[in-house]
């Protein structure tokens, strides 16, 4: 199985210079928590979630049309190819400590995105390695929060 057959193809996408009140609008619009932000030739360079958009109204005194994409969004954005095996990109998820990857081609432009959420949809029970398991999504999901676990108990 390759990510081109679980990945969402023509992702919701927004632009560096967005301001956060456009960008949440779209996140709202689309029913997603996170847009890739693209250049103008279709190239990703950077992803923002719903989280950054809170984490950067929370702790700047600035409204969110005053803030643009650029300024909150994560610019090392850990990506996939569209031919990958899904295991490897699963890989890539547990590593990057990510619930979804962009979707590029060989020249880095977004092709789609491939999300946890809709991969616990697709997984089966069969055990079948050619095929997407509930283990193989369960150890990624707890490998991805297990950083979340030991932050908070380091803050205690």
């Amino acid at each position: 199985m390759i990510v081109r057959d679980l990945m969402k193809t023509s992702p919701t996408t927004c632009t560096p210079a967005m301001n956060l009140a456009a960008v949440t609008e779209l996140l709202w619009s689309a029913g997603c928590g996170a847009l890739p932000v693209v250049d103008s030739g279709g190239k990703i360079v950077g992803i923002i979630t719903d989280r950054d958009i809170c984490v950067a109204l929370g702790t700047r005194n600035q409204r969110p049309s005053e803030l643009v994409a650029e300024h909150v969004m994560t610019r090392h954005v850990a990506v996939c190819e569209a031919g990958d095996e899904i295991h490897d990109a699963l890989k890539a998820m547990r590593a990057a400590k990510v619930r979804r990857l962009p979707v590029v081609n060989g020249v880095g432009s977004l092709e789609g995105i491939l999300c946890l959420s809709d991969l616990i949809v697709h997984a089966r029970h069969d055990g079948h390695r050619q095929s997407l398991t509930y283990e193989d999504v369960m150890v990624t999901l707890k490998d991805i929060h297990s950083r979340h676990r030991a932050a908070a108990a380091a803050g205690r």
